[in-house]
């Protein structure tokens, strides 16, 4: 016959054998359902850095990429700064002007003569054209020259809207941003300096600034302010 003593313990020993037995399962149970507060493992092990960055601009087709640097104005001459990239993998070519086209504000086409080397409206512009072999990264300038000019009142003043620029004749052009009206006043004409390269020493512009100095003063005006 077995003792009350005995009786008891063995209760007792049943009783925490079987709560050893539910918290095994209690550990088995959360080890397979993690803490609902943190990822999964591989959830983790799989998770990148949470900070984004942007993408780079996509380079056209043509490898090659134009915008404005800014504009100047002073006593009616009007300057306009052009800049190429060689956003490609491959070296580009430039021996030319830029080819140049104005649109009104319903982008209707504005009859006028483009003058290479600018010789018409200012002088200090006209460099002949040059070979100019772009790596990738590397940059070419020009500028666009006009002046808001009234000669004949019975001729009205043409103001453009929107300006259209391609490396050369045949080639796509970009819309680029004038940086205020192309003010041509009734001269019907307009002129653009040849691609240049840029020093590499140059930073590259984060926002519009004035194209360079013309080499001398036209003797037809008076001299520019000195941001020309």
């Amino acid at each position: 016959m077995i003792s009350r003593d005995t009786a008891a313990r063995r209760r007792i020993s049943a009783t925490v054998a079987m709560a050893l037995v539910l918290g095994g399962c209690d550990r088995d149970h959360r080890g397979q359902s993690g803490d609902p507060s943190q990822p999964p493992p591989a959830a983790r092990a799989e998770a990148g850095p949470t900070t984004s960055t942007q993408p780079p601009a996509e380079c056209p087709a043509t490898g090659v990429r134009i915008r404005s640097t800014g504009g100047d104005a002073a006593m009616g001459l009007r300057a306009l700064g052009l800049e190429l990239v060689n956003c490609g993998e491959r070296p580009y070519q430039l021996n030319g002007y830029p080819v140049l086209h104005v649109f009104d504000e319903q982008r209707e086409p504005v009859m006028l003569r483009v003058v290479n080397g600018a010789k018409e409206i200012t002088s200090g512009f006209d460099q002949p054209p040059r070979q100019v072999t772009l790596a990738a990264g590397e940059r070419a300038t020009a500028v666009v020259l006009w002046r808001n000019l009234v000669t004949d009142s019975t001729v009205v003043a043409t103001n453009g809207e929107f300006l259209t620029v391609a490396p050369a004749a045949g080639q796509p052009a970009e819309e680029v941003d004038p940086d205020g009206p192309i003010d041509l006043g009734n001269t019907g004409r307009i002129g653009v300096s040849a691609w240049k390269k840029a020093d590499p020493s140059t930073p590259v512009p984060s926002r519009p600034a004035p194209p360079p100095a013309p080499s001398a003063v036209p003797s037809s005006v008076g001299p520019p302010d000195g941001r020309l």
